[in-house]
């Protein structure tokens, strides 16, 4: 079938992006799903820093790819092998498709899938097909198994998660990534305790997710740090106690007052060495300091040993929250619903498939923490 997707030909590519356009608007054909896969109608996609990575050579991809990796849409047509999705069901997209018989998998690890992890590396869905091809013939790329930027997309069924019809599908695309990562970072990856102290050192649409997780799971005293003012504010309208901005050059001093010397869990979702040291800078001794952000692959941070033994640190990498997507994301969604994860306020706007470039000046202005694609 034919369809409309964002194209991205080249990286990196120079900004503003809504002059460069990064991202073409074209048509192009999609290959009926095989076993194990399913046709989906994407119903809305968000805008993620990991997306624009991309774009910006932070994270070179195989190219043409179409991008998009938050996503939710709705069943068209389960391909061969696919019993247990009908036509109509609603559903999110995990960014990792799961196996479930390599030894992460066994091991209760979803994220640290291997096949799962070398498709995306790969470009392709799980079973290491690609079923899009460009107007010029040539075959384009899948970002992690999703390529939700297009009005279609064939997805392996081991990336696909039934959800609630009854859910809003423009919320439900934020469980995909943000929700996912920010919240799963602070229960799964932390194990955050009631009346444990917090920290998130960056607050998009992940971190403000994390403050989220961090409320929800207890925590006495949350702290929430970033360069903008604007979403500092809303940290603290999402339960932040304690809001710094991280470029203050005695925001260390400052924090380690309001803590007492440190808090239990700082969990960096910028993306950045600068922001990682600051999140281990503010942890107490025998605390945890946890990074969720992907910075670029050539950074580097300086952290001195001694502290690791003398003060007992612990060091955590947290990729997809440590989540198991088929578990987590409906548990975080009963959240959702009951009014304990309030998700949509991470939605600053949504917007058509042609503002792409656009949306994507946006967020990387920081002037939104979600925008979403709409079909």
């Amino acid at each position: 079938m034919r369809i409309r997707a964002a194209v991205l030909r080249a990286s990196p590519v120079s900004k503003p992006y809504g002059q460069t356009r990064p991202l073409s608007i074209e048509t192009v054909e999609l290959a009926p799903p095989q076993a194990g896969e399913v046709l989906i109608k994407i119903a809305a996609a968000g805008l993620c820093h990991s997306d624009l990575s991309v774009i910006n050579g932070d994270r070179p991809r195989q190219l043409p790819m179409v991008l998009g990796h938050e996503a939710s849409g709705v069943v068209v047509e389960p391909g061969p092998g696919v019993t247990d999705l009908a036509p109509g069901d609603h559903v999110v997209m995990s960014f990792v498709p799961t196996c479930g018989t390599c030894p992460s998998c066994l091991d209760g690890r979803a994220q640290m899938c291997g096949p799962g992890q070398a498709a995306n590396g790969a470009g392709t869905l799980l079973g290491g097909g690609r079923r899009l091809t460009c107007d010029d013939g040539t075959d384009a790329y899948h970002l992690c198994g999703i390529s939700g930027f297009g009005e279609y997309a064939v997805i392996s069924r081991r990336s696909i998660i039934k959800i609630d019809p009854e859910m809003s599908l423009v919320d439900a695309a934020l469980f995909g990534c943000a929700v996912m990562t920010g919240v799963g970072a602070i229960v799964n990856t932390c194990g955050v305790r009631p009346g444990q102290s917090v920290a998130v050192v960056g607050l998009g649409g992940v971190g403000l997710s994390a403050v989220m997780g961090a409320v929800a799971a207890g925590a006495e005293q949350i702290v929430a740090l970033d360069l903008s003012p604007a979403k500092l504010d809303i940290a603290r309208s999402l339960g932040a106690t304690d809001t710094f901005l991280a470029n203050d050059p005695d925001v260390v001093d400052a924090v380690k007052a309001a803590t007492k010397g440190g808090v239990d869990h700082a969990v960096e979702m910028a993306g950045s060495a600068p922001a990682f040291e600051l999140a281990y800078k503010i942890t107490r001794r025998g605390g945890t300091t946890a990074t969720g952000g992907l910075a670029n692959p050539n950074a580097r941070v300086s952290l001195p040993p001694v502290h690791l033994v003398a003060e007992e640190r612990t060091i955590k990498g947290s990729y997809m929250g440590s989540c198991v997507p088929p578990r987590d994301i409906p548990r975080f969604m009963a959240l959702y619903q009951r009014g304990k994860l309030p998700v949509n306020r991470l939605l600053s706007s949504t917007g058509p498939l042609d503002e792409i470039n656009e949306g994507f000046d946006r967020l990387d202005r920081g002037e939104v923490v979600r925008h979403v694609i709409v079909y």
